[in-house]
């Protein structure tokens, strides 16, 4: 599978990543999983210390045992669960940060994490500070590298302008193309790599994804999804599931696009993506004249 660098880091990631909040919490399952991935040249996996209260860490450790140097781990943290309390509090501190790492590298059991992403961020939080975190762990080589997992271009600009990320991860499909305003042109121009998350819009571009259309997706109503995936399937003669995870990786700042599998038949199709020629300027014309560009909830 062709590998691109994440931005201008020495990471060389796998243009389809696997995104392990799929793989569920049998083991034997996630680890066969995982390992299939990692047979089929995906490399970067990843993960987060909130998915399944730490369980998803624990079986990604597991399934990388012995394996490790074929791996780009990435996982995430800001997300602090509360002893005797239901879900968790955002905890963006430096004290925190440099305590939960430990936590995250005793569940994936290694002494180093490729990418190392803050789950979220305000303006509010002590930015600052959890730069001065983040760039501590990398001065230790506890982390090779950081970003940050956000939607908001606000808290996008802040980082890029004050901060030595490497990577930012945000949701980007064809049915959610509001990167390509801002945050796209911003990371590209200051050699900052994009991951791409959630390609195929929660399952409404999967192949099998006709009965999902009926909850609607970003203000989009069903009868409107309908009219696009036909018109996608129209626009470029491949899979649908394929044209969507081709669709970000046309964009010069997105490195990895990251899918979800919790099959060993969705992630050999996900995988097949990869294995084939990019989008033509025709299909990708195509696609955007049928698919408006999202302008729903533009986080300011």
């Amino acid at each position: 599978m062709k590998q691109n660098k994440l931005g201008r880091s020495e990471l060389l990631v796998s243009e389809i990543g696997f995104g392990c909040m799929s793989i569920g919490t049998e083991e034997n399952k996630a680890i066969r999983l995982l390992h299939e991935a990692l047979d089929l040249g995906i490399n970067l996996l990843d993960t987060a210390d909130l998915y399944d209260a730490g369980r998803n860490e624990e079986l990604v450790g597991k399934a990388i045992k012995g394996r490790r140097s074929e791996v780009v781990l990435a996982t995430k943290v800001g997300n602090r669960r509360v002893p005797g309390q239901e879900g968790w509090a955002w905890d963006a501190s430096k004290g925190y940060i440099l305590s939960a790492v430990k936590d995250s590298l005793r569940r994936l059991g290694t002494d180093y994490i490729d990418l190392y992403q803050l789950h979220g961020g305000t303006l509010d939080d002590p930015i600052e500070e959890t730069i001065e975190a983040f760039e501590q762990l990398k001065r230790e080589g506890v982390i090779r590298y950081y970003g940050i997992s956000s939607i908001r271009p606000n808290v996008v600009r802040e980082y890029v302008s004050r901060s030595n990320i490497a990577s930012v991860m945000s949701q980007y499909s064809i049915l959610d193309r509001r990167p390509e305003e801002e945050i796209l042109p911003l990371l590209e121009a200051n050699g900052i790599g994009l991951i791409a998350r959630g390609p195929v819009a929660s399952g409404m571009l999967a192949e099998e994804g006709e009965g999902k259309l009926a909850k609607g997706y970003l203000g989009y109503a069903e009868t409107e999804l309908r009219d696009f995936r036909k018109g996608i399937k129209q626009a470029a003669d491949r899979p649908l599931t394929e044209t969507a995870l081709r669709y970000p990786l046309a964009n010069p700042a997105v490195a990895c696009v990251l899918a979800g599998a919790s099959t060993s038949e969705q992630l050999r199709a996900n995988a097949a993506a990869a294995s084939h020629s990019p989008l033509s300027r025709a299909e990708l014309d195509a696609i955007r004249s049928g698919v408006p560009a999202n302008v729903y909830a533009q986080h300011r």
